[in-house]
């Protein structure tokens, strides 16, 4: 199998490159608006932003910034097949301005924002993001009615464009071979993830480091997994580090990253020659805890009917038989982007 890997320097907000309709998954975390660390991005990008902060107008900045991001959103809204899936991670901002401390609700933003393009809300998904404090409270601390609860959460928004379900050939092998085994489900659809944590990436570029907030690789890996089939093409229009890309070749997906800063890019490629090693262990952990599940419902009496078409292990259901883990067995850079080719997940 063969997967291919396209990443654009350029503005989110205009998605030229990328055909109609070519996509069939969305999985991005955008900057978020009112976090000091994106002013100065969200300024350059509409200086009324920076006018709306200097004013001490947080409302206005909030409405400003979210404007931006409308635009990207309309450039999905292109790009997306029908019945294409959209999962947006975004947290909420809390901050005081002009001595008034408030939340700033990014999430109910984009919802409202994706439902006015006509996209149709699933349920989200709620990941805990522990925070570098060990206080769990901000404010006057013990003295009541004024210390505020810390965000420790962020939010994953499921969105599908249109009212359909996407619809495959009856029986057709890259939908049923991308199958996640019961236990799995049973995981990642919960609509909270508290075995999932921030993690630091390794910049040594200090400036990229600040410019960088990238999510742990395992969020979009499960939502690759979750919301798409092999050969679909999956896009992250706010690129960064490449996490999204990474999890797709990890995935056996195609992808499109668009990102403003080129340097991004040259660090993303001193990591290529890990990348198959990396993609063996993620295949080769769901293969053990899979085995490790079967150990756990066997020692509790409980039987498997089924056996996995591919791998010598049972599988609770009969949609889990065909089951068929992926590794990257080498990475190419292309002219036009990054070429993977992937081998049946190797056991030994």
């Amino acid at each position: 199998m063969e997967t291919t890997h396209r990443v654009f320097v350029g503005d989110a907000r205009d998605l030229s490159a990328v055909d109609d309709a070519s996509v069939e998954l969305v999985v991005t975390s955008p900057p978020y608006p009112m976090i000091e660390m994106w002013d100065d991005l969200f300024t350059d990008l509409d200086p009324a932003v920076g006018d709306a902060l200097d004013a001490g107008d947080g409302r206005a900045a909030f409405e400003a910034m979210h404007a931006q991001l409308d635009r990207v959103w309309d450039e999905l809204e292109r790009v997306l097949v029908d019945g294409g899936i959209a999962c947006i991670n975004v947290g909420d901002a809390t901050r005081s301005i002009d001595d008034s401390f408030r939340v700033y609700p990014n999430h109910a933003r984009v919802l409202s924002a994706f439902e006015e393009r006509g996209f149709d809300p699933l349920p989200d998904v709620l990941w805990r993001k522990p925070a570098n404090s060990a206080a769990k409270f901000m404010g006057s601390g013990m003295i009541p009615p004024n210390a505020y609860v810390t965000l420790e959460h962020e939010y994953i928004l499921v969105f599908r464009k249109g009212g359909q379900r996407r619809s495959f050939e009856p029986g057709a092998d890259r939908r049923y071979e991308a199958a996640y085994f019961w236990e799995e489900r049973n995981r990642w659809f919960s609509d909270v993830w508290t075995e999932v944590t921030g993690e630091l990436q390794a910049l040594e570029d200090g400036e990229l480091r600040e410019r960088s907030a990238a999510y742990p690789l395992e969020i979009p890996y499960r939502l690759i997994c979750m919301y798409s089939a092999y050969e679909d093409t999956v896009l992250d229009p706010f690129w960064g580090t490449g996490t999204t890309t990474l999890a797709a070749m990890c995935a056996g997906r195609n992808s499109i990253g668009t990102e403003l800063e080129a340097a991004f890019l040259e660090t993303f490629d001193d990591h290529l020659a890990e990348v198959p090693a990396l993609s063996r262990s993620v295949g080769r952990t769901r293969l053990e805890r899979h085995r490790e599940f079967v150990e756990r419902r066997r020692a509790a009496g409980e039987s498997l009917e089924y056996e996995a078409d591919h791998y010598q292990t049972p599988v609770v259901t009969a949609m889990e038989r065909a089951v068929r883990l992926w590794e990257v067995s080498e990475v190419v850079d292309t002219a036009e982007g990054y070429r993977a080719e992937h081998a049946p997940l190797s056991l030994e």
